[in-house]
């Protein structure tokens, strides 16, 4: 049967070193996953995870070595920057034992979880769903994935985030509260994974506004870097 109208683009992130393109079904993200930044968000303690999510085309895909663009959004006066991890689901599952977890993994990621704090934190004093502060367009840029067998041992990898040229985030993977295995197993609890989802897992403390104009670039060892202007 045909679609009453052309169906849009298959969202995608690109593979490092590689033609191919990784097709993003789903973008869930993990909050407070690192205990300093618990902490500077007024919380503390390894509570269990929680989740939301972004729609599959808020990826904003950036090649390697290139410098992205993210338009600064309307309706914002605190955009902010997260720096995580990503994890891409190579085999779906549900019920997923931390113990057989990372087998389910096709690859890894830097990304940015960009948020409008600001409606964020309006949506919370009136407890409300988070989706105008984290789901918008481009609201996930990310770079190119590197596939599990080239990205050797993440376990206590350095994460890095510079706003022009300046620190502003730096921690160390080993600092989640819940690693890899285990939020993939919390996470396919609630949702029946399928290759092509994508976990944003979390950022350390240092998180702060950006400003039209600002470039950010975030790596992850191992992982490379993540360049992105705002504006």
């Amino acid at each position: 049967m045909p679609f009453v109208f052309p169906p849009a683009p298959q969202a995608s992130v690109g593979v490092a070193g590689s033609a191919a393109l990784f097709p993003v079904h789903r973008i869930y993200c993990v909050g407070r996953n690192y205990v300093e930044h618990a902490k500077e968000m007024g919380h503390s303690g390894r509570e269990a995870p929680f989740f939301f999510m972004k729609p599959a085309d808020a990826v904003l895909p950036v090649a390697a070595g290139a410098l992205g663009r993210m338009p600064y959004p309307s309706m914002t006066a605190d955009l902010q920057h997260e720096i995580e991890l990503v994890v891409a689901i190579g085999e779906g599952g549900r019920d997923i034992a931390a113990a057989d977890a990372l087998r389910h993994v096709w690859g890894y990621a830097v990304g940015l979880d960009m948020t409008l704090r600001d409606l964020q934190g309006e949506a919370k004093k009136l407890g409300r769903p988070w989706c105008t502060g984290k789901g918008f367009e481009h609201s996930a840029p990310i770079g190119p994935l590197t596939p599990v067998a080239e990205a050797g041992d993440l376990g206590a990898a350095a994460i890095t985030l510079t706003v022009n040229g300046a620190p502003r985030q730096r921690s160390t993977l080993d600092k989640l509260i819940w690693n890899v295995a285990e939020t993939i197993a919390h996470l396919s609890r609630y949702y029946d994974l399928r290759p092509g989802d994508l976990i944003f897992t979390g950022t350390p403390e240092g998180v702060a506004a950006v400003v039209e104009g600002d470039v950010l670039e975030g790596a992850i060892e191992g992982l490379g870097a993540l360049r992105v202007r705002i504006g």
